[in-house]
């Protein structure tokens, strides 16, 4: 580890980093108005306000960050709007618990115009049952918070490298394994930009729940259609506005930030490890 310089001030090399980052958000809500704002309109005067100055003192820069995340509602930019909790709802295939690996794109790897990509790929646990006894007519045993720290520190095993979450190539390739038996149903697929990231991805989630791996059981389909980029997909005009078209299939690389257990009905979901650090988890990280 490299030594700080004789007289680095913590705090003011927090308040820096955070000022750009910050402000880079900031930038990027309003790329539509010009320079750091002013008081010609209301955007113009929002992003004014919301831009955080070198000499804000601590209150100042909660103000801004307040504004900016809550009630302008930054923060809750590009949630998916449904009505209650996801998992309030009974899964499709009831009475196994369904393991979720969470994957994303490094923020600074993703383009200005565009949220990082996200991807979730889930397998069904046959071993066990979401709960105790025969009422959901399975006569597999419930899972315990044994099985569950067991299969943390497997995942961790797997999809950890170097105290990092393992990172693989997405693109226009969907890498379908379908495994009924084992919990991976038909029509659940990933996205890939080569058979060889399919299996990779596929075995590490075999070891994870205990079960083999068959090359067999695994169909890649590369579609005639290329991935675009940021660039090729261009904009579209939506309400008189133009806005950044949704590109397809894009190439570009993901990491394993999370992995979580769901149980279906009303149960919130278990965190089996969270890199990132939101959740608790039954494992820790790194």
């Amino acid at each position: 580890m490299t030594d700080l310089p004789e007289g680095f001030d913590n705090i003011e090399h927090l308040q820096k980093t955070w000022n750009q980052e910050h402000n880079r958000r900031v930038d990027r809500y309003f790329r539509d108005v010009q320079g750091n704002g002013d008081l010609s309109g209301v955007r113009p005067s929002l992003k004014l306000a919301c831009r955080a100055l070198d000499n804000d003192n601590v209150y100042a820069s909660w103000m801004r960050s307040d504004l900016f995340y809550n009630v302008i509602g930054y923060g809750r930019k590009n949630l998916a709007v449904f009505y209650g909790s996801k998992f309030d709802n009974a899964p499709g295939v009831a009475g196994h618990p369904q393991l979720f690996f969470v994957f994303t794109q490094d923020e600074s790897a993703s383009p200005p115009e565009e949220s990082p990509i996200q991807h979730e790929k889930s397998v069904r646990l046959m071993k066990f049952s979401c709960i105790a006894g025969d009422d959901d007519g399975s006569s597999k045993p419930a899972i315990s918070k044994a099985n569950m720290t067991e299969l943390a520190n497997e995942v961790k095993s797997q999809f950890l490298s170097a105290s990092r979450g393992i990172t693989y190539t997405t693109g226009n390739k969907s890498a379908s394994y379908t495994d009924p038996e084992n919990g991976f149903a038909k029509g659940n697929y990933l996205l890939v930009n080569s058979r060889a990231e399919g299996v990779e991805i596929y075995q590490k989630i075999c070891n994870v729940i205990d079960v083999p791996f068959k090359t067999d059981k695994l169909i890649v389909n590369d579609p005639d259609k290329p991935s675009t980029t940021t660039v090729t997909a261009g904009k579209v005009t939506v309400l008189g506005k133009q806005v950044q078209n949704r590109r397809y299939r894009p190439v570009a690389i993901l990491r394993f930030r999370s992995a979580y257990i769901s149980l279906g009905n009303l149960v919130p979901p278990i965190f089996l490890i969270d890199t990132t650090l939101r959740n608790q988890s039954l494992v820790k990280y790194p």
